[in-house]
């Protein structure tokens, strides 16, 4: 909601609070408990991805950030608001702008696309501060922006490949234990950022054992490749094919296509950024061996009760193993076995202590 609308309400909500004086409590919902009590003054807008939110993937995991916010009345339900792009993206940074807008303190902008508009755009709104999901805008002139200096962008970047190193090690494990030297690597669209995960599961995979290949495919070269589920399968299904019993993806919701032909092959997948066992198919969920959990809500979570508080800063905050950044899942019990945790945990410990340093390209 813009402050100025917000302004102009609290004569009209000082009438209505005396008002309800002389009636029922506007507090009590009647179950005798409480109303929850939020703060109204903050307005928070989510610019999502390409996939939006229902991609059980890196959209649904900002979304599950927003949704905690509320919930803990960080802000108020009715001070939010969210866009999603076309199929293509083309109007990502249209809907930054209506967001900007309309009013809201705080806008959000879920992937790394959104960093050259918001470069291009943050200096026309000083009162409107922005933060980025997997952005480099204050990177500026230095990663080929226009505008160097922003005062209200934060960055909100992950160490991706330290939690990729982690579900390498699960990888590698089950598949000695199944007698397999194959696995693979199913990226989104080509460049760092989707590198890193290849390069920490690849890591993962030759600490436990060097000798595992593992295959690597590519969707595509622009962002439409996180969501292409038709050529996720048929990548997928190829390394299937070729040997691979397990196949770890960073694709986003072109992913669903891994699950599809991991059904088809009868064999196994690891999923990416949300715990992706609680979100697929009956048919799928056994066959989700783990998921590489990036803690995109965590972010945005962290992000709303900032900008709330005034503790915002601009530049950049990186959440790393040993922030909560990224981690492993332990749903799918059948298949993560004491044996493995065991093994993940004491490499996620020496990974914290800087005892593992892993590598961010492949």
């Amino acid at each position: 909601m813009p402050k100025w609308l917000r302004t102009l309400l609290v004569p009209l909500a000082v009438l209505a609070l005396v008002a309800a004086a002389c009636g029922d409590d506007p507090a009590d919902p009647g179950d005798g408990s409480a109303a929850p009590e939020c703060d109204a003054d903050i307005s928070v807008g989510v610019a999502y991805d390409i996939g939006g939110i229902g991609d059980k993937s890196f959209n649904d995991a900002a979304n599950a950030g927003l949704t905690a916010a509320i919930d803990e009345g960080l802000v108020c339900e009715e001070n939010t608001d969210s866009l999603e792009p076309d199929a293509t993206g083309s109007n990502r940074d249209d809907n930054v702008i209506a967001l900007a807008d309309a009013g809201h303190d705080l806008v959000i902008g879920v992937g790394f696309a959104f960093s050259p508009g918001i470069n291009t755009s943050a200096g026309d709104y000083a009162d409107t501060q922005f933060a980025i999901i997997d952005g480099y805008a204050t990177c500026g002139t230095a990663c080929g922006l226009t505008n160097d200096g922003l005062t209200n962008v934060t960055d909100l970047t992950f160490k991706e490949h330290e939690g990729s190193f982690l579900v390498g090690a699960a990888a590698a494990t089950k598949a000695d234990a199944d007698g397999c030297d194959t696995v693979g690597f199913l990226g989104g669209q080509t460049g760092p950022l989707i590198e890193k995960f290849q390069a920490g599961f690849e890591a993962g995979v030759a600490h436990v054992n060097d000798g595992i290949e593992v295959l690597v495919q590519y969707i595509g070269d622009d962002v439409t490749a996180f969501n292409d589920a038709v050529k996720g399968e048929a990548l997928s299904t190829g390394m299937y094919d070729d040997g691979a019993c397990i196949i770890y993806h960073a694709a986003g919701a072109s992913g669903a296509g891994l699950f599809n032909a991991a059904v088809a092959a009868d064999q196994l997948a690891i999923g990416v950024d949300s715990d992706q066992y609680q979100l697929v198919s009956a048919e799928q969920q056994p066959l989700i061996m783990t998921s590489m959990l990036k803690r995109v809500d965590t972010a945005v979570r962290d992000a709303i009760e900032q900008a709330g508080d005034g503790s915002l800063e601009a530049g950049g905050q990186v959440f790393g193993m040993a922030e909560g950044g990224v981690d492993y899942s332990k749903s799918n019990t059948e298949l993560m076995t004491d044996d493995i945790i065991t093994l993940l945990d004491d490499l996620k410990a020496q990974i914290i202590a800087g005892d593992i340093v892993v590598p961010e390209s492949p």
